[in-house]
């Protein structure tokens, strides 16, 4: 496969994805804005690294992980942790309880430890198996099942908090 075919097959991998990456973006981090930097750079890492992953036919899991990695290493940036402002944002027009229900579950995903809410993600969300999940985190399928189990059951809580405020 010569360069302007890798590229090719690049824009077309990266087009397709996009979307489903910033959603799992989105989920990781509860910002759009966030979301989509998060995407950015993955996809500028994964170009660097296209022609190795291509050969391997592991162009997903590498771009997830690179994503999840990504996001864990945002979080723990102090600036992250910080969210004053001076004025209020501007007022969203009004939306279907969906979208209300959405933002209480992302809202309570950020609430997570971040190993706990990228397992979660990576087996509701996504819908990886537990071998999947395990593989690409880089832990064990025992830890993948205590984080699963453990941030669900904090999930829980903290969605039934919500609800009674």
């Amino acid at each position: 496969m010569n360069r302007t075919e890798r590229e090719l097959a690049y824009v077309e991998f990266a087009a397709s994805r996009r979307d489903q990456l910033r959603r799992i973006a989105y989920g990781m981090c509860g910002d759009w804005h966030q979301a989509d930097d998060l995407v950015q750079n993955a996809l500028i890492k994964l170009y660097v690294a296209w022609p190795r992953v291509v050969r391997g036919g592991k162009e997903d899991a590498y771009v997830r992980k690179i994503l999840l990695n990504a996001a864990i290493d945002e979080s723990r940036r102090p600036s992250r942790r910080e969210r004053t402002t001076e004025a209020l944002p501007e007022v969203a027009t009004a939306a279907a309880t969906t979208v209300e229900d959405r933002d209480s579950l992302v809202s309570a995903l950020q609430e997570l430890p971040a190993q706990q809410r990228a397992t979660v993600l990576l087996r509701h969300w996504l819908g990886l198996s537990v071998t999947e999940t395990a593989r690409e985190l880089g832990i064990a399928e025992g830890t993948v099942k205590s984080h699963c189990s453990r941030g669900l059951e904090a999930l829980r809580g903290l969605l039934a908090q919500a609800e009674t405020i």
